[in-house]
């Protein structure tokens, strides 16, 4: 996840100097944004602005520079917020489905839904839903 100021600018601007896109730029963008706009970005060098890049899905959110470590510490506090154990499978299940198919993936999160379905913050969360309150996981 990723937060902006408003005033940043992206970019893989390496082309213009006769180069190829470094830091994993030709693998990661194309999976961020889709390869279209990934290949206008990598091949004419364009840089955008945070707005855009919040448009395109580069990143999550856009704020003033001022407020960008508070806004990145609310996300994080959302995060933070559930449960442990659904957080980090649904993670996992996210960053190796990227490496299967899209069969195997739906499987791999059905597999960690079941996982997760057995767990005690799945019977705090689903009873807090029920009884309409915040839930207090525990990470089990």
């Amino acid at each position: 996840m990723r937060v902006a100021a408003s005033h940043a600018r992206f970019g893989h601007p390496e082309v213009k100097i006769g180069a190829v896109a470094g830091f994993g730029g030709t693998t990661r963008l194309p999976r961020l944004i889709g390869k279209g706009r990934a290949a206008e970005m990598l091949l004419t060098g364009r840089l955008i602005d945070a707005d855009e890049a919040c448009r395109l899905g580069l990143v999550n959110r856009v704020v003033a520079a001022e407020a960008l470590m508070a806004e990145s510490e609310a996300l994080l506090g959302e995060v933070l917020a559930q449960s442990p154990l659904a957080v980090r499978l649904s993670w996992e299940a996210m960053h190796r489905g990227l490496s299967l198919s899209e069969d195997e993936s739906a499987r791999l999160g059905a597999d960690y839904f079941g996982l997760a379905a057995q767990s005690e913050d799945f019977r705090v969360g689903t009873r807090a839903f029920l009884d309409k309150r915040a839930p207090k996981f525990k990470g089990r």
